[in-house]
C-alpha cells in the first residue's frame, strides 16, 4: 500500500500562484504514472493533469493547460503541481493519485491522497 500526502494548498488571490506537493511512501513511485485531481463543492472529481514515469508524456485538462504544470522528482518520491494565474473557479480540494501502470490509463488509477484545499478569492 502506498501512502500519498499532499501539501501546499491555501488561500490566494486571483492571479496568484501556488505549488502543490505530493510525497509518496514506498518503492512504487518511480514505476507509477501519477496525477492531480480536484473536486469542487457539488461537482464530480476531475483529472487535471497526469504524468508518466519518465516525465516524457503529460496530460492536462483543457481549462488548466496553459496555467498549471505537473512535474515529478523520482529521487524524492514527490509529485508537484505548479499553479499560476489562479482563478476563483479553481477553488477546490486537490488530490494526488497513483496509477499502477507507467502510463496514466483510465482504468488503473489506485490510491488517493487525503487532499489539500485551494481557495482562490476574487
Amino acid at each position: 500500500q502506498v501512502e500519498l500526502v499532499e501539501s501546499g494548498g491555501g488561500l490566494v488571490q486571483a492571479g496568484g500562484s501556488l505549488r502543490l506537493s505530493c510525497v509518496a511512501s514506498g518503492d512504487n513511485f518511480k514505476a507509477s504514472a501519477m496525477g492531480w485531481w480536484r473536486q469542487a463543492p457539488g461537482k464530480e472529481r476531475e483529472l487535471l493533469a497526469a504524468i508518466t514515469t519518465t516525465d516524457v508524456t503529460k496530460y492536462y485538462l483543457e481549462s488548466v493547460r496553459d496555467r498549471f504544470t505537473i512535474s515529478r522528482d523520482n529521487a524524492e518520491n514527490t509529485l508537484y503541481l505548479q499553479m499560476d494565474s489562479l482563478r476563483p473557479e479553481d477553488t477546490a480540494t486537490y488530490y494526488c493519485r497513483r496509477n499502477r501502470e507507467t502510463y496514466y490509463y483510465q482504468s488503473t488509477w489506485e490510491e488517493w491522497g487525503q487532499g489539500t484545499q485551494v481557495t482562490v478569492s476574487s
